[in-house]
C-alpha cells in the first residue's frame, strides 16, 4: 500500500513538472511572437528585384559613372593648354613691367674717356687685390697668383727669410679657411722645410680642392714655425679663382 502510494505521488509530480514546462513554453512564444510582429525578412532575391523593377524608375542607389577615354583626354589637354596660356599671359606682363621700369630709369651717365682714366673693371679680381705679403721677423710669405687647374684651387706663393736665423715649417700647421670660417685642407708644393737664412727666395704653391669651396669668395692663410711658434705669417682675402 505505501509502494503503491509513492508511485502515485511521483506521478503526480512528473504531471505537474510537464505542465509547468508546456506553460512557460507557450508563454515565451507569445511574447516573442508579440515583439516580433511587424517585422519582416528583407527579400534579397535578386531575380525577383529584376522583374519588379519598373524601367524608368530609380531605386535612389546610381552606380558610378564610368567616363570615356577620349573625354578624359580631352579634358586633360584642356587643363594643360590652360595652365600654358596663364604662364604665357604671366610671362608677357612681366615683360611689360620690366620694359615700363627701363622706360622710366634715368639715362645712364656717359661713361668717362678710356684714354683719361683706365678702366679697372677689364682687370681680373686676382690683377685687383694680388700679390698679397704677410712678413714677421724677417720672414716674407707673398701669395703671388691663383690658378684652377685638375680640380683644384692653386696658391702660387714665394717664402723668402731675410732674418739671422733659419725657420723650420711643419706644413701640416698651416690653417686655411675661407670666409665662411670653414678650414680647409691644403696641400704645399716646392715650399722647403727649413728656410735657410741667407735671403733666398723659394717658390710653391698651395693646392686646395676646389670641391671644398663651395660658394666661398676669399680665403685666409696662416702659417707658423715650428716647434717654437713664435712666427706667424697671416693673410686674408685671398681670392678665389673659378
Amino acid at each position: 500500500m505505501k509502494f503503491n502510494s509513492t508511485v502515485a505521488l511521483t506521478l503526480i509530480l512528473l504531471a505537474m513538472m510537464l505542465g509547468a514546462g508546456f506553460v512557460s513554453s507557450m508563454w515565451g512564444f507569445t511574447i516573442g511572437h508579440e515583439a516580433l510582429k511587424g517585422i519582416t525578412q528583407p527579400d534579397v532575391r535578386p531575380t525577383k528585384k529584376l522583374v519588379n523593377e519598373q524601367p524608368g524608375t530609380s531605386s535612389g542607389k546610381e552606380g558610378v559613372k564610368m567616363l570615356r577615354e577620349a573625354e578624359i583626354l580631352a579634358d586633360v589637354q584642356a587643363y594643360i593648354k590652360s595652365k600654358a596660356n596663364e604662364a604665357k599671359s604671366d610671362r608677357n606682363s612681366n615683360g611689360d613691367r620690366q620694359d615700363e621700369s627701363t622706360t622710366k630709369s634715368p639715362s645712364a651717365p656717359e661713361s668717362p674717356d678710356p684714354e683719361a682714366s683706365p678702366d679697372r673693371s677689364l682687370e681680373s679680381p686676382n690683377s685687383l687685390s694680388l700679390p698679397l705679403k704677410s712678413q714677421d721677423r724677417g720672414v716674407t710669405l707673398e701669395v703671388t697668383s691663383t690658378s684652377v687647374q685638375g680640380g683644384s684651387l692653386l696658391l702660387n706663393v714665394n717664402l723668402k727669410n731675410e732674418g739671422s736665423n733659419s725657420v723650420r715649417f711643419l706644413y701640416s700647421f698651416l690653417n686655411v679657411t675661407d670666409d665662411k670660417g670653414r678650414a680647409l685642407s691644403a696641400i704645399t708644393e716646392g715650399l722647403p722645410g727649413e728656410l735657410p737664412a741667407n735671403g733666398s727666395g723659394f717658390s710653391g704653391t698651395v693646392s686646395i680642392p676646389t670641391a671644398l669651396l663651395d660658394d666661398a669668395k676669399t680665403l685666409s692663410l696662416t702659417l707658423t714655425d715650428y716647434p717654437d711658434q713664435k712666427l706667424k705669417l697671416n693673410m686674408s682675402e685671398i681670392p678665389v679663382s673659378r
